[in-house]
């Protein structure tokens, strides 16, 4: 099932990215931080190990994080550490997106004028609409030109640098309101984010181009990469230690060597279990909804398909785990100390809690649990800004995502499970389990059967991307997620709230 438009439609689109593929001559020459060996070595390396060149790069650049993270954390702190963190971002774009860096540079560019030349309340409404317009132009080229397609190119990158400068435009508000007196509810919860002034062009390079996170994220907020740079999170004003500083080996071993095993897992697991046709994954019909997959019996579907969805999270954990092991080695990752001078924490980098996403009594938790530092944006910076409206942040999650059927039918179908959690919440688990927050009871495993058992079902379009894809894998599982929410939804409504304890 494809979309169509007249002749004279896609006429006019092919002209307008004719023009501006044109700029491609002056924007090639811009890339002169990749030697040429290098891209001679990949190129070898490629047809040796059978993997395709945008794949090994993008995966050697995460690598290269890490010796990158040890000059980082040698540096003295201030501009040379946030000279080095640009430069090296760049870098890092040049050697996997070649000229499409500049789109990063371009972005960041903008955004820092409207920055530079509108008040905080202005900006934190046009800057955040700039850059989902860029974003939203980014996935529609790419849609466009390769739909349903893998290749590698800047929209991966442009939704880290959205999701930076998206929180930074509210940081920036959020100072200006608490620096003026304001009691913005919203503003007072962030306040430990709060940014008081635009920082300098050098200092605002450096997190937008920041080499350990510029691939893959974590988009965590810019207060989070400055403290980290200039010292502040380690030492006082007069340079003492704030606390024992914690050695970061442990952290970033921990990290690096999960992400490793991920990969492993996912190699391995994905070639036994595809989700799409691995000849032809964009074009071919995909493995789960073919006619031989569908002659065997439902449950030997659904589990095939729950064991492939779970290879497939391990790409995620892999890339994750590793940019989280890139922050821990210069500090980035690391929480800082509390008022006894004890340490908090390595979270800052974290983007995943796989224990904690695969074992999720609810979908609160699961989303809490995955894609860390963007659910801290959907929270922080989307839900409480827009009074709670789960409808707004799931909308802004899926269209920040880009704009395949998939990504719809999932995110639309979120607040289904989410109405229903709350409920069961309202009315059960006060019954079954009123004294424990634990979710390992017998109570809590059900609950975490059943949100694997749901989330597994409506999360599949998301991967096939495709409607009608989508709607064939739906409707050979009978739909049987969407009835279980609505027959749970009416039965459970009905029942009466449990009477509250008499204090």
């Amino acid at each position: 099932m494809e979309f169509t438009m007249p002749e004279a439609v896609y006429a006019k689109i092919d002209d307008l990215i004719n023009f501006i593929y044109s700029f491609d001559t002056y924007v090639a020459p811009t890339v002169v931080l990749v030697p040429g060996f290098v891209d001679a070595y990949v190129s070898s390396l490629s047809e040796a190990t059978g993997f395709d060149v945008e794949t090994l790069e993008y995966t050697l650049g995460l690598f290269l994080c890490y010796p990158l993270g040890l000059i980082m954390v040698s540096l003295p702190y201030g501009k040379v550490k946030h000279l080095f963190s640009f430069f090296l971002g760049c870098f890092l774009l040049q050697f996997t997106l070649g000229s499409q860096w500049i789109h990063q540079l371009i972005t960041s560019l903008i955004s820092y004028v409207l920055f530079a030349v509108l008040s905080p309340k202005q900006s934190v409404r046009v800057v955040p609409v700039f850059l989902m317009i860029y974003m939203t132009l980014a996935h529609l080229h790419r849609q466009y030109i390769n739909y349903l397609g893998y290749d590698m190119d800047f929209t991966g990158s442009q939704m880290v640098l959205t999701l930076k400068l998206y929180t930074l435009a509210y940081n920036l508000y959020d100072g200006h309101v608490l620096s003026t007196g304001g009691t913005d509810k919203a503003s007072q919860k962030c306040a430990n984010m709060a940014v008081t002034k635009l920082p300098g062009i050098i200092e605002y390079l450096g997190y937008t181009f920041c080499f350990a996170t510029i691939l893959v994220g974590p988009g965590y907020e810019y207060k989070i990469y400055a403290d980290a740079c200039d010292g502040t999170l380690l030492y006082t004003p007069d340079g003492k230690p704030k606390g024992k500083i914690p050695s970061q080996v442990l952290p970033t071993l921990k990290a690096f060597f999960t992400s490793l095993l991920c990969m492993g897992i996912f190699v391995v697991g994905n070639g036994m279990f595809p989700l799409l046709d691995p000849t032809d994954p964009q074009r071919a019909t995909p493995v789960v909804i073919t006619e031989e997959f569908l002659e065997n019996p439902w449950y030997y579907r659904y589990c095939y398909t729950w064991v492939a969805l779970l290879f497939i999270r391990c790409k995620y954990y892999f890339a994750w785990k590793n940019a989280e092991g890139a922050n821990c080695i210069w500090y980035a990752g690391f929480e800082g100390f509390d008022e006894k001078g004890e340490v908090k924490g390595w979270d800052n980098a974290s983007n995943i809690d796989i224990i904690d996403f695969e074992t999720a009594p609810n979908v609160k938790q699961l989303s809490a649990a995955w894609n860390k530092k963007t659910a801290n944006w959907l929270s922080k910076y989307v839900y409480i800004r827009t009074g709670g409206s789960l409808l707004a942040t799931y909308g802004l999650s899926a269209f920040w995502h880009g704009f395949y059927p998939g990504y719809y039918m999932f995110f639309l179908s979120v607040p289904v499970l989410t109405a229903c959690e709350r409920l069961g919440r309202k009315k059960l688990t006060s019954r079954f389990q009123p004294n424990s927050r634990s979710k390992w009871t017998l109570w809590g495993l059900v609950c975490m059967i059943s949100t694997s058992f749901l989330v597994q079902y409506i999360i599949v379009p998301f991967q096939l991307l495709a409607l009608d894809w989508g709607v064939t894998v739906w409707k050979t599982q009978y739909f049987f997620g969407h009835i279980v929410c609505v027959a749970f939804y009416a039965i459970v409504s009905q029942l009466p709230s449990p009477k509250k304890k008499d204090a």
